[in-house]
């Protein structure tokens, strides 16, 4: 969407009305994917359609499943089965990440996951599932496979969406299972100080130097021969490029994402762009990476769909920096944690810091107003963003 909106913005600035500008995706919407772990997941989502009326952005229905990037074409299922073609002079890859699934016995099959919409509801309705059933320690309990943002911020959002339900007298118990030997092991001391004073106080459990070995209908043993009883387990470890980036030749990171240029291009395939979850990009000269978070996929778009408009217009593209980066992280009824800079200081926390989550999640990342003016102004790549 943010690489739609800023390439229609340079074209309005060149005051060229021959760039046709199409999205191709299943539905004209954004889905929320930061808050999943919130009630009400169904609610998630901003409708697109307005916008690229108002900037004459085509919308392609369909689903993404074969990349040509010699005869520069996009095979795409449509909502019937049927299958079509588009063609395109520049092409920018934003099909975003999946959560990875290891073969793990059982995994497939008992475990939920908050990765998709889809997933998150049927999660919800399991969750409502659970108040029919009575009392015992295996309803109440939830284990989550994954330390990570997501894993955190969904354990520790837990415990008010299960009392919400079973009642605030309900004795719950919510299991991160982590393999790592710290809670919050990548974030900084301070961070992880502050994740585990909030765990503590929310009733969070951690199983440290911990994996799974199966998951069944009635819970999880771990590989040290641990046995939790739960109704519920859910995986959050780890994400992973969409595979539609192994049809692109090029370098790749462990989460296979595309090594890109300075301006997002693939080396190989200079006319092909990737942003979001599926380029690895430098965000400074100091080294950085642009990591999975929805603040580095709203710049890398603004600059892909900049840098494709650009190459097509004959302008000269800007190379992508971001050297701003916080962490704002949920910490549920306890309140949040904002940190600033790559050694990720705090500055602020509990009831502070909600506000700043709130305001990051329920404004910031959603789409700009189907205004021109306005989302123009909101997709300039060299804007102040965080």
């Amino acid at each position: 969407m943010w690489a739609a909106v800023s390439a229609a913005r340079l074209s309005e600035q060149q005051g060229n009305n021959s760039l046709e500008i199409a999205v191709l995706a299943p539905l004209p919407e954004l889905r929320v994917r930061p808050r999943f772990y919130e009630e009400k997941v169904s609610t998630l989502v901003a409708p697109l359609t307005d916008l690229f009326a108002e900037l004459d952005i085509t919308f392609i229905a369909g689903h993404a499943e074969q990349i040509d990037t010699t005869a520069k074409t996009v095979l795409y299922r449509m909502s019937n089965g049927a299958h079509a073609t588009a063609s395109y002079d520049r092409l920018i890859l934003a099909t975003g990440s999946q959560t990875k699934r290891p073969p793990i016995a059982g995994l497939a099959d008992y475990a939920f996951d908050i990765d998709q919409l889809e997933s998150a509801e049927v999660f919800e309705r399991h969750l409502d599932s659970l108040a029919l059933r009575p009392s015992t320690p295996e309803r109440n309990t939830v284990v989550v496979c994954g330390g990570g943002f997501t894993g955190i911020e969904l354990a520790t959002e837990l415990p008010a969406r299960l009392r919400a339900r079973f009642g605030d007298n309900t004795e719950i118990k919510i299991v991160v299972v982590e393999r790592g030997p710290v809670i919050g092991g990548r974030y900084s001391d301070a961070l992880r100080k502050t994740i585990a004073e909030a765990s503590e106080a929310l009733g969070v459990e951690w199983r440290l130097k911990s994996e799974v070995e199966a998951i069944d209908a009635h819970g999880v043993t771990l590989k040290n021969g641990e046995r939790i009883a739960a109704a519920t387990v859910v995986w959050t470890a780890g994400v992973e490029a969409n595979p539609l980036s192994l049809q692109i030749d090029g370098e790749r990171d462990s989460q296979g994402r595309l090594v890109v240029t300075e301006t997002l291009q693939v080396p190989a395939h200079p006319d092909v762009y990737a942003t979001g979850d599926m380029a690895h990009a430098k965000t400074d000269d100091a080294g950085n990476t642009a990591l999975m978070t929805c603040q580095h996929a709203i710049q890398l778009g603004k600059f892909a769909g900049h840098n494709a408009a650009a190459s097509l217009l004959n302008v000269t593209p800007y190379p992508y920096r971001q050297v701003n980066y916080v962490t704002c992280l949920d910490l549920g009824a306890w309140g949040a944690v904002y940190t600033e800079g790559w050694d990720q200081a705090v500055k602020s926390v509990r009831d502070e810091a909600k506000k700043i989550k709130i305001a990051i999640t329920n404004e910031l990342i959603y789409p700009p107003l189907a205004d021109k003016t306005v989302a123009f102004a909101a997709a300039d790549p060299l804007a102040k963003f965080v």
